[in-house]
């Protein structure tokens, strides 16, 4: 309907044409707009609030559609920022609204810009490669946990696929859509300023106390209120769902500048990068989190091995120094209390029940090899199959919840996942010759290392943003690998001979 013969050329222009190329001096623009401004303004007055949401949705939702279907890339940006702010502005809502569906609907989208390029350009050799072996080797094996006899609920596996097997589909979107360093750089700025603003926020909430709209969200579920106070303190999550997911995106955020530092940029982002450092070390403080605070000393014991001299010998020698004095000076602040029992697990209680909780289920599943299936602990457990024996175990660490759920042999393949993309990982860093990419490497290693240590304490990959964070990282792996092998190859044949 839209189409309109150009007699100059021959060519064809859509009505999307003349909108870009026009703008508001072709009449039919004039038109359009008027007919969208008059339907938007008969939906407000006949149904209000309702009436502006569905204007705001057909006016700005499905060019947002079109653009993150067609524009990738933009997609990608949309997801990272909106894995960040889902929960955020979700507080301003009360009740049970499924947010993650909005989640659910960027990812589907990417997958189907995804198979729609695919489709033209065919690069699967791109995924030639253990590590996406893996990745479908683990989705397929979830996908099939759903005629797993000993699940007690199919529901369960339905809203639980989503987060623990579907969302692994994003990293072939990242590997086959992220092809230049420039992107990488982008995406790596915009993770590193939403976890600026996450802290900052964080602080505030130290400061001020949790807003208003923040303690009515908090009410609504007494038992998150009880887990928040401890020590006389509560614990800050800042704009996430709660204070772990808030002190493991400071920590990834942390080693992820401690990597950058040692790269080849600029004094005064060297400068910055510290001051990053500084800021999401203290601010996951407000967490209460004792499983956070130790993923940056075990990162920087990796970033010694891997980049071995003198100065990152110097440096680590300095923190660790100081992490040592912060753990045993005596102290009275309840923050630095918490802190310090971080170090200390075979005297905090918590831990002791962990690890009588992890003693209880190891006959479980050692008996069950495919386990109790998908949602069989947890929220979805209770939601789904309240009476099941495995609904009432609660799964604090992630490696036993994949233990539980998907037996030892899911378990088995997740960790076999694990190790392939740090060895990979390693490789890379190794490999590679660009001293940029070389360093981004090392951050992405870092930070799936971060992550995989923070995963046995507390379930680290399964909520927003650190899963999409995570599988980003392992993208990047071998993404930073092949422009690599790119401009190795573009600088050979550039050589001239003599």
């Amino acid at each position: 309907m839209f189409n309109r013969g150009d007699t100059k050329g021959g060519n064809n222009k859509t009505f999307w044409d003349d909108v870009i190329e026009s703008k508001l001096y072709n009449p039919k623009v004039w038109l359009f707009l008027l007919s969208v401004s008059a339907m938007s303004a008969y939906l407000i007055s006949v149904s209000g609030l309702r009436g502006f949401i569905l204007a705001a949705g057909v006016t700005i939702g499905v060019p947002m559609v079109l653009a993150i279907v067609a524009y990738p890339k933009f997609g990608i940006i949309v997801l990272l920022v909106t894995a960040y702010l889902l929960f955020f502005f979700g507080k301003f809502s009360l009740g049970d609204h499924p947010i993650g569906l909005i989640m659910d609907a960027l990812e589907y989208l990417l997958i189907a810009g995804f198979f729609i390029k695919q489709k033209f350009t065919k690069k699967w050799d791109m995924f030639a490669n253990p590590i996406s072996y893996l990745v479908m080797a683990w989705i397929v094996y979830n996908m099939f946990e759903i005629i797993n006899p000993n699940a007690a609920s199919v529901l369960a596996w339905v809203y639980t696929v989503r987060t623990v097997a579907i969302i692994l589909l994003m990293y072939f979107v990242f590997v086959f859509q992220i092809t230049e360093v420039s992107f990488v750089k982008l995406l790596l700025k915009i993770w590193l300023g939403l976890s600026a603003f996450a802290a900052v926020w964080g602080y505030l909430q130290e400061i001020h106390g949790y807003f208003n709209f923040e303690w009515a969200w908090l009410r609504t579920d007494p038992a998150a209120m009880q887990l928040y106070f401890i020590m006389g303190h509560w614990r800050k999550f800042s704009i996430f769902s709660d204070p772990v997911t808030f002190a493991y995106n400071m920590a990834v955020s942390t080693v992820l500048c401690l990597a950058l530092l040692f790269g080849p940029v600029k004094l005064f982002k060297k400068v910055l990068l510290g001051l990053l450092v500084l800021l999401f070390m203290s601010a996951m403080l407000f967490s209460g989190t004792r499983g956070g605070f130790v993923l940056v000393p075990a990162c920087m014991l990796l970033l010694i091995i891997m980049y071995f001299n003198k100065k990152v010998i110097f440096f680590s020698t300095i923190a660790g120094f100081i992490l040592a004095l912060m753990i045993i000076a005596p102290t009275s602040n309840p923050l630095l209390k918490r802190f310090q029992s971080a170090f200390k697990p075979s005297e905090d209680a918590s831990y002791n029940v962990r690890a009588q909780n992890q003693a209880f289920i190891k006959p479980y599943i050692q008996s069950h090899p495919f386990g109790g299936g998908l949602g069989s602990v947890g929220v979805w457990a209770a939601r789904f199959s309240p009476d099941s024996p495995l609904a009432k175990f609660p799964p604090d660490s992630g490696y036993v919840r994949v233990a539980v759920e998907l037996g030892y042999v899911g378990l088995l393949l997740f960790c076999t996942l694990i190790f392939t993309a740090l060895y990979t990982g390693i490789n890379n860093f190794f490999i590679i010759r660009d001293p940029e990419l070389r360093n981004y490497c090392l951050g992405m290693v870092m930070v799936v290392f971060a992550f995989n240590i923070g995963n046995f304490p507390q379930q680290a990959i399964v909520q927003f943003p650190s899963n999409i964070l995570f599988y980003l990282s392992i993208a990047l792996i071998n993404v930073l690998k092949r422009i690599d092998d790119r401009k190795q190859l573009d600088q050979a044949i550039n050589i001239k001979p003599i």
